[in-house]
């Protein structure tokens, strides 16, 4: 097993040709980030106020829907992530804390 993988003990679900919970979840996260995507460009593209807050409204609840399901999938086991090593993270933080300086205000 992957020493960097973080993971919940998966709960098992049956393995037939019909969808099954696991496949369902993981079906509407893909949709939710889909959706997610797409109102986040809608807002980067709207000039109406009013229509812009009407979007940022159900942007935010499709987000925090997204990370429900995500939430879901993690504590069932069905997501796992790679923990970062230590010497990766030190380079990122090193790389990105160098551009501080190349803005206009610090």
């Amino acid at each position: 097993m992957n020493q960097n993988k973080i993971q919940n003990p998966e709960t098992q679900v049956p393995k037939t040709p019909e969808m099954n919970d696991r496949d369902f979840t993981n079906e509407m996260l893909a949709t939710e980030k889909y959706m997610t995507a797409s109102y986040c460009t809608a807002l980067n593209e709207c000039s109406h106020d009013a229509l812009y807050q009407d979007i940022l409204a159900i942007f935010t609840e499709t987000q925090n829907t997204q990370r429900e399901l995500y939430n879901l999938m993690f504590k069932k086991g069905w997501y796992g992530i790679e923990a970062a090593e230590q010497q990766k993270l030190q380079q990122s933080y090193q790389q990105f804390s160098g551009y501080k300086s190349q803005f206009p205000v610090h």
